[in-house]
């Protein structure tokens, strides 16, 4: 496997703190920087943040959801790679979130190496 930038960092969007703190450690145990943002509007607050490589987004945010995140930074522009992460996995969210152009739509009972894959092919 071809190795990450040494800049790639990732933004993790949800709500559940516990899941935010496991992909942290996850990620940083393959090489991966991250930052977690419990919201969609802390995320677009951050006016420091790096340079993001790919984001991973909860579809079901408290305020704006992560489809509606992702359709927001389309919207200006961006060409982050987005991989949406949810526990209801439901067929018209999955449509929408394919149809907003995510990398990766991932249940948050995946095994930690089908997310860090995931990542790993946005990042690259």
């Amino acid at each position: 496997m071809s190795k990450l930038p040494s800049n790639a960092c990732v933004a993790v969007v949800d709500d559940d703190e516990s899941l935010c703190r496991s992909l942290g450690r996850l990620l940083r145990a393959c090489g991966i920087d991250s930052v977690a943002y419990r919201s969609a509007d802390d995320f677009l607050g951050d006016a420091a943040h790096p340079r993001f490589a790919c984001l991973i987004l909860d579809i079901q945010l408290g305020g704006m959801s992560g489809i509606e995140l992702a359709r927001r930074l389309a919207a200006c522009g961006s060409t982050v790679p987005v991989i949406f992460i949810t526990a209801h996995d439901e067929p018209g969210v999955r449509e929408q979130a394919l149809d907003v152009g995510c990398t990766a739509y991932l249940r948050k009972s995946d095994r930690g190496e089908t997310v860090v894959e995931a990542v790993r092919r946005a990042i690259h």
